[in-house]
C-alpha cells in the first residue's frame, strides 16, 4: 500500500490517511498541514463552543506559537517532576480500594479514576466535582451525539466558572499558574483558558485510561515481559515508550487541511481536503521498526510518533509519561499475580477509531484464570 490513500470515515466522511512511519512523522512537522479548520473544505467533524474550540489542537503559528508559550511556563518538566509523590498516592489509594478476591474491572476502578483524579490535583478540584467531570468527558467520548452535546455544555459551564473563581481567587495549582503567565504583558484570555483547561482535561483524561488499559493488557498477556519489568523497574520509562509505540492511545492524529497542494510520497492531496495521519500504523512500519508486532520493553531506539512531532509535540508528554511509569509500576509491583478474568475474545473495545483501548477489563488481583498469549491481538474496531 502507499503511503497514502483516500477512504471513508464511518459518518461518510472522506479522508486522506497517511500510514508509512517517515512519511507520518514528516507530515506532523510540515506546516503545509493545517490544524485551522478555516482551510478545510467539507470537513464535518464533532464541532465545540467557540471557547472550547480555540485550544492548541486547532492552531497554527502565529497564535498557536504565542498561546504555547505562555502555558509552558506552567507547564514545565519541573513542575511535573513536583507532582509524582502525589501522583503515587492517587495510584496507592486506589489499589488499596480493590477488593481482594474480584473479579474486578480495572478500567473502572483504576485506568479511569486515576487520571481524573490527577487532573484534580493539578486543578485543585474536588472529589465530588471530580466524579461529574469523570461522567461528562466518558458521555463527550463514546456516548450519542446527544449525550456528547450535552456533555459539552456542562464541562463548557464548570471550566468557565472554574477560570473565573482562580482568576479571582488564585492558588497553587496548574489553572491558577496558567492565569497568571504573562509575556511581555501578554496573557491568555478567559476563553483560551477555559479552551486550553479543556484540553489538559480531554487529553490527559481518555489518553491515560487507554495507555493504562492497553499497557495492563500487553503485560498480562505477555508474563514474561511483566515478569523482566517487574524484577526491574529502572526499565519503567523504556516501557512506557514501548507501551505507546505497541499500542497507541490514540490511533490516528487530529486532522489537519492542506494549505496547498501537497504531494506526500508519490500522492498528492489538493487543498483543503481531510488529512488523517495513521499513528498506530506508523508505529508498527516494519521499513522502520524490527520485528514491529513483538512489545520488546527493551527496544533501543524508539521515536515513536504517539506524542506528536514538531511544533505541535504534545505539550503534556512529561505528565504522560510520569503517569504511566507510576500507575504500570505500581500495579506490577502490589499485584504480583494479577490475572484475567475473562478470555481476551470477549473485551470489548471503544466504539470508534480515534481512540484505541478495552472498554473493561476484568481481573482477578490475586490471580486466577491465565490468558496465555496469542501471537498478536489486535482490536477490531468498527467506527
Amino acid at each position: 500500500m502507499g503511503p497514502a490513500r483516500k477512504t471513508t470515515l464511518p459518518d461518510g466522511s472522506p479522508v486522506w490517511l497517511v500510514t508509512r512511519y517517515a512519511e507520518v512523522r514528516a507530515a506532523l512537522a510540515d506546516p503545509r498541514l493545517s490544524l485551522d479548520k478555516r482551510h478545510a473544505r467539507g470537513w464535518a467533524g464533532f464541532r465545540l463552543p467557540p471557547a472550547l474550540d480555540a485550544n492548541l489542537l486547532n492552531m497554527d503559528p502565529p497564535q498557536h506559537t504565542r498561546i504555547r508559550s505562555l502555558v509552558s511556563q506552567a507547564f514545565t518538566p519541573r513542575r511535573v517532576a513536583r507532582m509524582r509523590p502525589g501522583v503515587q498516592r492517587l495510584a496507592d489509594r486506589l489499589l488499596d480500594a480493590l477488593p481482594a478476591g474480584g473479579p474486578v474491572d480495572l478500567i473502572a476502578a483504576y485506568a479511569e479514576p486515576f487520571p481524573i483524579a490527577v487532573v484534580g490535583e493539578m486543578f485543585d478540584v474536588p472529589l465530588d466535582d471530580l466524579a461529574r467531570l469523570r461522567g461528562w468527558t466518558n458521555d463527550l467520548v463514546t456516548g450519542a451525539r446527544e449525550a456528547a452535546g450535552a456533555a459539552i455544555v456542562e464541562i463548557h459551564r464548570f471550566l468557565a466558572e472554574l477560570v473565573a473563581h482562580r482568576r479571582a481567587a488564585p492558588g497553587t495549582d496548574l489553572l491558577s499558574a496558567m492565569v497568571a503567565a504573562r509575556d511581555e504583558g501578554d496573557r491568555l484570555s478567559e476563553d483560551e483558558l477555559t479552551s486550553l483547561a479543556f484540553l489538559v482535561l480531554f487529553a490527559g483524561y481518555e489518553n491515560t485510561v487507554n495507555l493504562i488499559g492497553n499497557a495492563v493488557l500487553a503485560l498480562l498477556l505477555d508474563p514474561a515481559e511483566a515478569d523482566a519489568l517487574r524484577a526491574d523497574e529502572s526499565l519503567l520509562p523504556a516501557a512506557v515508550e514501548e507501551f505507546m509505540r505497541y499500542e497507541p492511545p490514540a490511533p490516528v492524529s487530529i486532522r489537519r487541511f492542506p494549505t496547498e497542494d501537497v504531494t506526500i510520497g508519490e500522492v498528492t492531496i489538493p487543498k483543503g481536503e481531510t488529512v488523517l495521519l495513521g499513528l498506530a500504523a506508523a508505529n508498527r512500519d516494519p521499513e522502520r521498526w524490527a520485528d514491529p508486532d513483538a512489545l520488546d520493553l527493551a527496544r533501543p531506539d524508539n521515536p515513536h510518533v504517539t506524542l506528536g512531532h514538531g511544533i505541535h509535540y504534545c505539550l503534556g508528554a512529561p505528565l504522560a509519561r510520569l503517569e504511566g511509569q507510576i500507575a504500570i509500576g505500581t500495579l506490577l509491583r502490589r499485584l504480583p499475580d494479577l490475572a484475567l478474568a475473562v478470555p481476551v475474545e470477549r473485551l470489548r473495545w471503544r466504539p470508534t477509531f480515534r481512540t484505541h483501548g478495552p472498554v473493561e477489563l476484568p481481573v482477578y488481583p490475586s490471580g486466577g484464570y491465565i490468558q496465555r498469549p496469542p501471537s498478536h491481538i489486535r482490536a477490531d474496531q468498527s467506527s
